[in-house]
């Protein structure tokens, strides 16, 4: 298949009412089980959370600081976060369906084991940040910086990285057939053989994955 056969992945957008009552998340505990609905949170810093199960449904986040923060079990349903810097959070285990990550700083960000569904990452600072045994289904990341990021054994179905740095990411035991990475930039991967079997690359990645696996290409 030709990079112009490439289907686009259809993602569906976070579904929000017209109008959010404005909520303010800094100065409360947020605990474990707690949720919050149909809001937006605007312009500070949310510190030292330590949770379980805590449930975001239409809301949207926007200039958040996330600092020391762990969500664990979480689930968001039609989350936007908008230029928010959610670094080193961790969100393992959560469920994430119908959220969207624009201009995010996502740093070292754990999405161990989470199901994630029609979930999309625009202009992302993502380096570092962790997928391993994450289960992804309608996914795009486009113009997102993945240097090091870690897939290992994520179970992959209907995935888009457009215009991302994944150089050094780790992808061992994640499946990539069927996975365009010819618009991705990378110098050295975490993959082998038989994680590639199926995925779409371009000409020039074919020599890059010949270095990778010690080929010697006879002119």
């Amino acid at each position: 298949m030709s990079h112009s056969e490439t289907k686009p992945v259809k993602i569906a957008k976070p579904k929000l009412p017209k109008q959010l009552s404005s909520v303010k998340l800094a100065n409360s505990t947020i605990l474990d089980r707690a949720e919050y609905g149909q809001a937006l949170c605007q312009d500070e810093e949310i510190m030292d959370v330590i949770a379980e199960k805590v449930t975001f449904d239409q809301m949207v986040f926007e200039n958040i600081t996330f600092s020391s923060t762990s969500l664990l079990h979480a689930e968001l349903t039609d989350v936007v976060f908008k230029n928010c810097d959610l670094s080193n959070v961790n969100f393992s285990d959560s469920v994430l369906h119908r959220v969207q990550f624009t201009h995010c700083k996502i740093i070292g960000i754990d999405l161990t084991a989470a199901t994630m569904r029609n979930v999309s990452f625009q202009a992302c600072a993502g380096d570092y940040a962790t997928f391993r045994f994450a289960n992804m289904k309608n996914i795009s990341f486009q113009e997102c910086s993945l240097i090091k990021s870690d897939f290992y054994h994520s179970e992959f179905a209907s995935i888009e990285l457009i215009g991302c740095m994944i150089d050094g990411t780790q992808f061992t035991g994640a499946k990539l057939k069927g996975i365009d990475l010819s618009q991705t930039e990378f110098f050295n991967l975490g993959v082998t053989m038989e994680d590639l079997q199926g995925c779409i690359i371009a000409p020039a990645q074919a020599l890059l994955f010949s270095k990778i696996f010690g080929l010697v290409i006879k002119e």
